[in-house]
């Protein structure tokens, strides 16, 4: 990336980050001028990052920015805290200590942030998902090894537990989530982001955590009782394991709202909702975001 890209980018970022500031701070309060200006600033903010940053601009930044966008435009009350966005520079040095294995720099960054009183959805999204994503778009051109995208997930996976004090202080409502990774499926960092999530929004979350025996899934089912399951798929060529695990789980709780996501459906099977009647995609952070307030 240019150095004059590089300050296009920095401009545009630190504009949004403005721009999110003001919008929130008008958007709240009384009287239609409050409104008309919010809306103003979140069109204003969304044809800056998503239309006039450069093209070659990484896709993983595209997505998160995006989501931090609309999930300040249509729920600012959840996102507590001062509103930082993450510079460029602090993301980059972040990113390059991640795929060194420098974790104690990593954790100094989270902690930092959190210090500054960041809120959680622009942690999880613009530093966690964000170099996530770029962690595997780097496996998948083949710049970093099986060995290195292990070590950085396992990384991440860790550094989750710092937001934990400010994720578990959110004031539960009695309602429950239980979030698993089907059979075979080992990747299990975004199901304990959507557990963490369920959390900030004042639910129990039941993480499983990975490759989970169906018999063992629908026992605590059995147990807990809860208003939502969530499953995690990361791998297209276990959607077979999803779907057998759906038809046991229908069998035994036709009632239960159940959503599916993970890397996996980027290859398909997103329409799975006219397959198994009740079971709904969440492609995103933000979708996960509007579907539990939907449910509270």
């Amino acid at each position: 990336m240019t150095s004059v890209l590089k300050k296009t980018f920095t401009f545009a970022y630190d504009i949004c980050m403005i721009l999110s500031v003001q919008r929130i701070a008008c958007g709240t309060g009384t009287g239609s001028s409050g409104t008309h200006f919010s809306q103003k600033m979140s069109h204003f903010e969304h044809k800056i990052m998503l239309e006039w940053v450069p093209e070659c601009l990484s896709p993983a930044f595209l997505k998160s920015a995006e989501q931090i966008c609309m999930i300040k435009s249509r729920h600012p009350q959840a996102m507590k805290g001062n509103c930082i966005m993450i510079s460029q520079d602090i993301y980059e040095e972040y990113t390059r200590a991640l795929l060194q294995g420098n974790r104690s720099y990593c954790a100094s960054v989270v902690r930092n942030l959190l210090d500054s009183n960041i809120p959680i959805y622009d942690l999880y999204i613009q530093l966690f998902q964000r170099s996530l994503y770029q962690v595997g778009e780097l496996w998948e051109t083949n710049k970093i090894s099986v060995a290195v995208e292990h070590m950085a997930t396992a990384i991440t996976e860790n550094l989750l537990s710092l937001a934990y004090p400010r994720i578990f202080s959110a004031e539960h409502k009695g309602k429950k989530a239980v979030v698993s990774c089907i059979v075979n499926e080992y990747h299990q960092i975004g199901g304990k982001m959507v557990a963490d999530i369920f959390e900030l929004n004042g639910w129990d979350g039941y993480f499983l955590g990975a490759n989970t025996p169906i018999g063992e899934l629908l026992s605590l089912l059995k147990e807990k009782k809860p208003q939502v399951l969530a499953l995690s798929v990361s791998i297209y060529f276990n959607m077979d394991s999803l779907y057998d695990t759906l038809d046991k789980i229908r069998k035994l709780h036709p009632d239960l709202a159940v959503i599916v996501g993970g890397q996996a459906f980027r290859w398909g099977g997103a329409d799975i909702g006219q397959k198994f009647p009740g079971v709904r995609y969440i492609p995103s952070i933000i979708d996960l975001e509007t579907f539990i307030r939907n449910n509270e």
